[in-house]
């Protein structure tokens, strides 16, 4: 009885449980990495991020109701805590601004402030995901070689880049190579094989890495330890409770833990809802996600993982894109994915432990590529360079500086565009000649803005000399703005001043 009322509260689905299963366990493959590199570049304990991966997949999903969303550590805000952490001078201080974001976030969405995310423009938040993909590649170029130094970890923008660079002084391992060249033929090749396509080709990549790396011993293509996922052991259950760290709650009153918490608040909010609606973009079945609950449920998670010792949290777009092509269907797969990773942490970190990275930098580098996948940007190209520069901008600005400053620059450009194309559909003009003398009829649109007033007052002295008529029709306008009717009647006293006949039609003016 009791696991039918859970399986009701959290709408579990036996249906699309055969889709779910396989993607939780792409996800979760892909989670692993992340949480640990996340929370190593955060300068958090390792457990932290593996801890907050958990949390954002089994509380964070259960309350949330975007069917393909999986949230965790969020790479975007590493530099937020980093900065944090060195700040406040102490881990536990930290962790009591996570739990006070968690607490603005839930009042964010019990104020309905959710609906911030639908005013983005769909080019920026095409840009943003084609942006991701390429720099989930740049990132992962280092562990694909066999680079694992410090940097090759680091999630500022264009460390791939330079740790590539030192490979040439480093050396490239063979082994490690070896191990994420073939990955990608198998993330490529292996679901085109009939009757080997339903096992998912992540798993595997990581029984192939696993294997060849063994093979690969006492070999001069060996992989050393610092090439293999390194997770926490424990041996009882008293190990796993001394993992948690708590907040310090005599630190309430310091305005600088409310300074952090407010700041971590309003970009994993700003964040969460941009993967949002990215998400809902890839989704196959087009649903849209409630954006109100997803600030409530990303607020619970944030309390929670702050109350354990985890990182701050957001929806991310990494993971979620991952559930999308491993073929999820509903937030069981995201549920199931915090399982395997809390799974993990209990029972088999010593296996765990075995996973090469470069197989996991494999499956990244294939979900990179099909986030920005060329096919992309020949589709936004043909739909005009209105949606194709800021597209184009997005993918720079992000790629060069972060996620919010790029898809800042990119909302500017795109607003540019936009106010553009108002400017020149405020009105329509037709001329006809009539005993050598020109009519001329301005239609105006439905809305005429303040923006369409210099437009409209060009193009009214701008008319030719031997305009014999001049009608300004406003009948199809709901709105017309006060300067924009001031242009008008002072147009119309200078044609009547100049002898000619104007007529404007369904233009009031209070004086």
């Amino acid at each position: 009885m009791l696991g039918t009322r859970v399986s009701a509260f959290l709408k579990l689905s036996k249906r699309d449980l055969k889709y779910d299963f396989p993607a939780s366990v792409v996800v979760f493959l892909v989670a692993l990495p992340l949480c640990l590199g996340i929370a190593m570049a955060s300068g958090a304990p390792l457990f932290a991020g593996i801890l907050t991966g958990i949390i954002g997949g089994i509380v964070v999903a259960s309350i949330s109701k975007s069917p393909l969303s999986v949230s965790g550590p969020a790479a975007g805000l590493t530099v937020i805590v980093l900065g944090a952490i060195e700040q406040l001078g102490a881990y536990e201080t930290f962790l009591l601004a996570v739990v006070i974001a968690g607490v603005v976030q839930l009042i964010l969405g019990i104020i309905k402030a959710g609906m911030i995310g639908n005013y983005f423009p769909s080019a920026v938040i095409l840009g943003m995901l084609a942006a991701i993909g390429i720099t989930i590649i740049l990132k992962q170029i280092p562990l694909a070689f066999g680079l694992t130094e410090d940097h090759a970890f680091e999630l500022d923008n264009g460390g791939g880049i330079a740790a590539f660079k030192d490979t040439l002084l480093s050396g490239i391992n063979w082994g490690a190579t070896i191990i994420c060249f073939l990955s990608l033929a198998v993330l490529i090749y292996w679901p085109k094989i009939k009757g080997l396509s339903k096992v998912p080709a992540p798993l595997v990549v990581v029984l192939l890495g696993v294997g060849l790396a063994l093979a690969f011993n006492g070999t001069a293509m060996a992989i050393t330890d610092s090439h293999y996922v390194v997770i926490p052991v424990v041996s009882s259950f008293q190990e796993f409770t001394n993992l948690f760290i708590f907040p310090d709650f005599s630190q309430i009153l310091n305005k600088d833990v409310w300074v952090v918490a407010i700041t971590i608040a309003i970009i994993a909010s700003l964040e969460t809802l941009l993967s949002i609606e990215a998400v809902d973009k890839l989704d196959p079945f087009k649903r849209n996600t409630p954006t109100n609950r997803e600030l409530i449920a990303q607020g619970i998670g944030n309390m929670s993982s702050g109350m354990l010792g985890g990182l701050p949290m957001t929806s991310v777009i990494v993971r979620s894109s991952a559930n999308v092509q491993a073929g999820g269907r509903t937030r069981q797969a995201a549920m199931l994915h915090g399982m395997w990773l809390l799974v993990a942490l209990l029972v088999i970190p010593g296996i765990i432990n075995m996973i090469p990275l470069s197989c996991l930098a494999a499956i990244l580098l294939h979900t990179g590529y099909k986030l920005a996948k060329p096919e992309l940007f020949k589709s936004m190209l043909r739909k005009g360079l209105d949606q194709f520069i800021p597209f184009v901008i997005t993918i720079v600005a992000i790629v060069f500086t972060d996620l919010l400053m790029g898809v800042g620059i990119g909302i500017l450009v795109a607003v540019f565009y936009i106010i553009r194309a108002n400017m020149q559909n405020a009105f329509k003009i037709e001329v006809k000649e009539k005993d050598g003398e020109n009519t001329v009829v301005m239609t105006l649109a439905e809305e005429v803005s303040f923006l369409n007033k210099v437009p409209i007052q060009q193009k009214l002295y701008n008319l030719p000399k031997n305009t014999g008529a001049i009608r300004i029709d406003g009948r199809y306008s709901k709105f017309i703005d006060k300067d924009v009717i001031e242009v008008l009647r002072d147009f119309e006293m200078n044609a009547v001043s100049k002898g000619i006949n104007i007529e404007l039609d369904s233009i009031t003016y209070k004086k």
